[in-house]
């Protein structure tokens, strides 16, 4: 789906004036710029000038839909900088019409007061063992691009294209980035581009001839709104599970929960995600 390459040109930004950037996007073959790409982009223009900072939280408001194939103009607005937290504005748009706005709390290392972190239920979840370049368990997640690419492994064989494969509205899949830096802007941007990805399935699970194979074809899907909050450090070339769970479907939307887990059960990251799934008007129209 993704290659590494490909994911870190479109973070590589272009400086047009102070706190305005300019930056392309992964090109997959659709219409529409990927979600979770918004979402690093986002992450890694707030950093910008905030040294010793890392991400705490990000949320996110998609707009519109932006297009893969015009340039993105990225503006940040620094509301407040101070020696342990930070808080900034970050909108991205094109052709002067807003896309994404993400408002992203900022804060620096500072030692436990006190120290409880969740982990996954027992029992502790064992990564993937299979060679870095081999094939992923189901058509839909395999490796992309050998080593270079996104790696995917959905727990339990689940196709959550197929329309015909009814579950439970739960799905753990164990994503790494083979080749990443470990550092921390890095790896934060790549979880959560990747936590982008897989809730509104999630929420298809329970019900027959709904899949994701029919996004854009008969049913209008897409992300609305997405929250991260990132807990302790996971680097990216190593492999965490994002385990899912969708509580609420319904008027034409769905709601999702991730955790993200090291392997031996460490929380790195939490997230909640709204998204509009609903039967496509009879024009073929894909307006939100």
């Amino acid at each position: 789906m993704f290659s590494l390459d490909s994911v870190l040109a479109s973070l590589e930004l272009e400086t047009v004036d102070t706190d305005r950037y300019r930056a392309g996007s992964i090109q997959l073959g659709g219409p529409v710029a990927h979600g979770g790409q918004l979402l690093a982009q986002s992450l890694v223009a707030a950093l910008v000038g905030q040294e010793g900072k890392k991400v705490k939280t990000l949320h996110t408001v998609f707009a519109r839909a932006a297009r893969p194939d015009t340039p993105l103009d990225i503006a940040v607005t620094r509301q407040h900088s101070g020696r342990s937290l930070a808080a900034s504005a970050v909108s991205i748009s094109q052709g002067g019409r807003l896309c994404v706005q993400s408002q992203v709390l900022l804060t620096g290392d500072e030692p436990d007061f006190i120290s409880y972190a969740e982990t996954h239920p027992a029992p502790p979840p064992v990564p993937p063992t299979e060679p870095a370049g081999a094939e992923g368990a189901n058509g839909t997640a395999g490796a992309a691009n050998g080593s270079g690419g996104w790696q995917v492994r959905v727990v339990g064989d689940v196709d959550i294209s197929d329309p015909d494969a009814v579950g439970p509205p739960e799905l753990d899949v164990w994503i790494r980035w083979p080749g990443a830096s470990d550092d921390r802007v890095t790896s934060q941007a790549l979880l959560a581009l990747s936590t982008d990805s897989f809730l509104i399935g999630t929420a298809m699970r329970p019900h027959p001839g709904v899949g994701q194979a029919l996004a854009h074809v008969s049913l209008s899907t897409g992300v609305l709104s997405h929250t991260i909050t990132f807990h302790q450090p996971g680097p990216a070339s190593e492999w965490v599970l994002l385990s899912h769970r969708s509580p609420y479907a319904g008027h034409g939307r769905s709601y999702g929960q991730g955790s993200a887990y090291r392997g031996g059960g460490a929380l790195v990251a939490s997230f909640v995600q709204d998204n509009m799934i609903r039967a496509m008007a009879a024009s073929g129209s894909r307006h939100l």
